[in-house]
């Protein structure tokens, strides 16, 4: 194709003709014309980004407050909104059974968000979303979850059959209650001719009142305001109820931030318990319930013994750890057995994502020195490793990964993926054991982190992971609770 040619030399200018000059007027009043369909199309988006909540409002809570509170024989509950990635989820999880089991309330288990779909923000940094919103944000992507088919309940991947068989801890499922409260069968979520009902509208109105956007609606919804930024919940030390917390934003913080924040301690049986305001009401909706130590204190809960109350202590050091479903610690027992065979290492290596992506180096070093301690202890080789990261194998070029990979005399290296038979396996095993009950999914849920953290706990050799890592943390949890201790006996 030959190329245009654009010199000056070849192009012929010609004259230009004459035309009539428009009106001044015309100018502005195009220009006002094309003002006007902009405001127009902006007010239209705007308009329907926010349709969902207009809608709520003007919709009466009282239906859902009527007909299901005679359904539910005066029975109390207790919902909250997870967020963030799976072990934020299950650290949420412990406290919202310990929370609802002081308050004598029914816990509402809520699926297994996916990683992320639900962010927090900072408490540290007093940058959260507020419960209000952080509730709403929820409820609209567990009916996403439910809409897509992809919904799996926390309670099918952890075993709650124990606490709740041993306790005063009571549990329903999230598509159970909402099948009753919001008055749904939740059934016609899987119908694809049913997707544009009104089972989605319903859904909504429900979640708004739910979430507080209609705000506290007597014996009905008692929607907490307190979060991380105001409050840290305790239990038994009645000297402290109502006193400063001893983390507060600085000033310079305050200054930066515009923010007048002031975290104070307060009872939550006290405040939230029988004589209470919220007591009455049916539901007690809580937005985060994720604590963390922070500059000597907790973030937002601080309840971790109650020597006044045998009842409540027992529960807190039931709840401590809470296990996955058989199926799913089998399956990692199984791989330790049938595929690494020999004692091992686990190296936990969260090297992509957040915080974690720029600090590969230390996170190597301490696999490094773990793996210079096990030479010198005189270790067999090869040594076994078992390698849980987010990197995938095509991307360990160039880093520590690939050199441990090329010394096949020095080591051997052992990975898990989401399409080994042994991760199919059970996964299946899961959806017969239960998944299968509501809308059963087109894909096999994702339970490939379940697994590895279950081979983690059974690493003889030792257990290196990221810093800052909850995964690492969960487990540290379960090799300090011996999740392998019945596993048998594999000799060094």
């Amino acid at each position: 194709m030959e190329a245009l040619n654009l010199s000056r030399s070849n192009i012929k200018w010609k004259k230009r003709p004459f035309y009539p000059r428009s009106p001044p007027s015309l100018l502005p009043i195009s220009l006002l014309f094309l003002l006007f369909s902009l405001l127009l199309f902006l007010s239209y988006k705007h308009i329907s980004t926010s349709t969902l909540l207009r809608t709520s409002k003007n919709s009466s809570p009282a239906r859902f407050c009527t007909s299901q509170l005679k359904t539910l024989a005066g029975e109390k509950f207790l919902w909250y909104a997870p967020h963030s990635g799976f072990s934020n989820q299950l650290s949420e999880l412990r406290n919202a059974l310990l929370m609802a089991a002081i308050l004598d309330r029914t816990l509402i288990v809520p699926p297994v968000l996916d990683h992320h779909a639900v962010a927090l923000g900072s408490c540290p940094k007093f940058r959260v979303l507020s419960p209000n919103q952080l509730r709403f944000s929820v409820w609209n992507h567990v009916i996403d979850l439910i809409r897509s088919r992809r919904y799996v309940s926390m309670a099918e991947i952890i075993d709650l059959s124990k606490l709740v068989s041993g306790s005063d801890i009571r549990v329903i499922d999230f598509r159970e209650f909402i099948s009753i409260w919001c008055g749904v069968n939740i059934e016609l979520a899987c119908s694809e001719s049913n997707r544009q009902s009104s089972f989605f509208e319903t859904m909504r109105e429900c979640g708004s009142l739910l979430s507080g956007n209609n705000g506290n609606v007597n014996s009905c919804v008692y929607a907490v305001d307190e979060d991380c930024r105001t409050t840290v919940w305790t239990y038994g030390n009645d000297d402290e109820d109502g006193i400063l917390d001893s983390f507060q934003p600085d000033e310079q913080l305050k200054k930066k931030k515009k923010i007048s924040y002031v975290r104070t301690r307060h009872n939550v049986y006290k405040t939230l318990g029988p004589g209470s305001g919220s007591d009455s009401a049916s539901i007690l909706a809580f937005g985060s319930l994720f604590t963390s130590p922070y500059k000597g204190s907790e973030l937002h809960i601080d309840i971790h013994e109650a020597p006044r109350d045998q009842r409540v202590q027992s529960l807190i050091e039931n709840v401590r750890f809470l296990p996955f479903v058989p199926e799913i610690t089998n399956a990692g027992k199984d791989f330790v057995y049938e595929k690494i065979k020999s004692p091992f290492l686990c190296a936990q290596l969260r090297l992509l994502d957040g915080q974690f992506k720029n600090h590969w180096k230390g996170t190597f070093l301490g696999l490094q020195e773990k793996i210079e301690y096990l030479r010198h202890e005189g270790v067999p080789l090869p040594i076994h490793i078992f390698v849980m990261t987010d990197l995938p194998g095509g991307n360990w070029t160039a880093s520590y990964l690939e050199e441990l990979a090329r010394d096949s005399d020095g080591f051997k290296l052992h990975v898990l993926s989401e399409n080994d038979e042994i991760v199919i396996r059970t996964a299946k095993k899961l959806g017969d054991a239960g998944m299968k009950k509501h809308c059963h999914p087109p894909l096999l849920p994702d339970i490939l982190l379940y697994i590895e953290e279950t081979v983690c706990s059974c690493a003889k050799l030792g257990f290196v992971g990221t810093a800052g890592s909850t995964i690492a943390e969960s487990i540290e949890l379960m090799r300090k609770y011996g999740v392998c201790s019945n596993q048998g006996t594999i000799q060094l």
